[in-house]
């Protein structure tokens, strides 16, 4: 059970705990770096340069247990009803085996659907297949395209697009790449009534269509919670891999949602990035919490977010294969935990979700680094890096690499008086985090999106608000429905005048 008063106390001992120099802890403490970095599953999750201290660490484990931490961490994992607002367990967890136990019997029961179906594609019961169109949005595109484009760049197996954007641009760019009478169309949709996705898929089946193809209908794949609908659009139902109404959106790439990047990478692969997620699960559960990477992570953004006030967290991959990771975690970050109001309706009594924003080093570093280090905004900022180099070419472009991801950790924090030339100063103190990872695999890919998922819950369990709920995006589809049906009619002038420029 929760305990309001002791809440509000944690947050009070939390806020008026004195806030150090970066450099001091250092200073002060010789073995500052062994109490602030946690090791698993093949990543090196460093802390060190945040200003958390012992009182503010103690004083947000004080804070977890009046949340009930543990029990909510519990339910999640007993698949009870945590997403209260829709009546709904959470159990993305279950799909690769960690949850409850009959959860985790359906999801297998999914994933032998779905090799099944990968191995009747390979052995060409669809016909001759070179390319995988994949439509989906949000949570249905994002996740399978960070691990299409992280973990395939060098497979051979089949070309894959993956389009999101309603923008016919988009889909004209992937058809152009792709002969439609080897083309396999994937269509992801958890209701299968996505407007995006379902517009996406009917101008894919036309250009079958319009290209000769007998039976373009005998290449779609339908991804969905969804098989009836499915069904009623022409997907025969031994094309159909559905999944659980309990696996979120935006946390369903672990289920049959990853079919493009199970067919891409192979199915050993994908078993690999499943234990890699399932690994972490076991450290989420099992951890103190000093030494659980997803919940102390949540301690420092809560930190910089409740008492610092700083608005964004920058990410930063310093790794070329990870540059759809800062698009993956706006959503699952800001679609979460972008919330004004706890889990029992009441408003929240602080920020919440900070803005989730990023880039690719070293590219950012001569793009937006100049405000991260002499600005005035204060940015958290979090370094994702790989040991090993995914390129063959002369050792010099890793290290380079490398030495650049650290040298901007070192020098967030250090910083540079200049007295003579104030416009050369750096004021130093400004934290980071390093998350080091030892080679980009499947393993450790799916370790570091399982970490990703478990520290959003952990925020919003600190904050008491529902991070499985997104009702923030309704509104907006309704009235872009209200205009298609009805144009111009009851809106602000403003939205008028658009709506008749542009549309007549």
């Amino acid at each position: 059970m929760t305990d309001p008063d002791r809440i509000t106390a944690c947050w009070t001992d939390i806020k008026a705990a004195p806030i150090p120099d970066l450099r001091s802890l250092f200073r002060d403490d010789a073995d500052r770096l062994a109490g602030h970095v946690v090791e698993e599953a093949g990543l090196r999750f460093d802390f060190s340069k945040t200003h958390l201290t012992e009182t503010t660490l103690s004083a947000f484990e004080a804070l977890a247990q009046a949340v009930d931490f543990n029990g909510k961490r519990a339910a999640m994992f007993a698949g009870e009803v945590i997403n209260v607002t829709e009546g709904r367990a959470v159990e993305h967890t279950v799909e690769r085996g960690e949850g409850n136990p009959d959860s985790v019997a359906a999801a297998r029961e999914h994933k032998v659907r779905m090799r099944t179906l990968i191995d009747a594609i390979e052995a060409g019961a669809l016909g001759e297949i070179r390319h995988i169109l994949h439509v989906g949005i949000g949570g249905s595109a994002l996740g399978p395209d960070l691990l299409v484009d992280a973990l395939a760049r060098h497979a051979d197996r089949y070309d894959v697009a993956i389009v999101s954007n309603v923008d016919g641009v988009a889909l004209e760019d992937a058809m152009a790449r792709f002969d439609p009478a080897f083309t396999l169309l994937v269509i992801a949709s958890k209701t299968f009534t996505t407007t995006e996705t379902m517009l996406n898929a009917a101008s894919a089946i036309a250009w079958m269509t319009q290209a000769g193809v007998d039976d373009p209908y005998g290449q779609v794949i339908a991804l969905t919670a969804a098989p009836d609908k499915a069904i009623e659009w022409g997907v025969d139902e031994t094309r159909i891999l559905g999944f659980s109404e309990s696996v979120g959106g935006r946390y369903s790439l672990w289920s049959s949602i990853g079919f493009p990047a199970a067919l891409a990478l192979g199915w050993d692969a994908y078993e690999a990035l499943l234990e890699g997620a399932a690994a972490m699960d076991r450290h989420f559960r099992h951890a103190d919490a000093r030494d659980n990477a997803p919940l102390r992570a949540a301690f420092v953004d809560l930190f910089y977010a409740r008492v610092m006030a700083c608005q964004t967290r920058a990410v930063f991959a310093y790794d070329q294969r990870l540059r759809l990771l800062p698009s993956y975690l706006q959503q699952l970050e800001m679609e979460s935990n972008g919330k004004s109001v706890k889990a029992d309706g009441s408003p929240v009594d602080g920020p919440t979700s900070a803005i989730t924003w990023g880039g690719v080093g070293t590219d950012a570093q001569h793009a937006v680094f100049q405000l991260l280090h002499q600005g005035t905004h204060v940015v958290p900022v979090e370094f994702v890096a790989v040991t090993e180099p995914g390129d063959t070419l002369d050792p010099a472009h890793h290290q380079t690499l490398l030495v650049n991801c650290f040298a901007q950790g070192a020098a967030l924090m250090q910083g540079r008086e200049n007295a003579a030339d104030p416009a050369r100063a750096y004021p130093g103190n400004r934290p980071s985090t390093t998350i080091l990872i030892d080679e980009l695999s499947p393993h450790t890919l799916g370790a570091l999106i399982a970490f990703y998922e478990h520290r959003t819950f952990a925020n919003g369990v600190l904050m008491e608000i529902n991070s499985f709920d997104q009702f923030g995006v309704e509104l907006g589809k309704e009235i872009a429905k209200s205009i298609e049906q009805n144009g111009a009619q009851g809106f602000d002038p403003s939205t008028m005048a658009l709506i008749e420029r542009a549309l007549g």
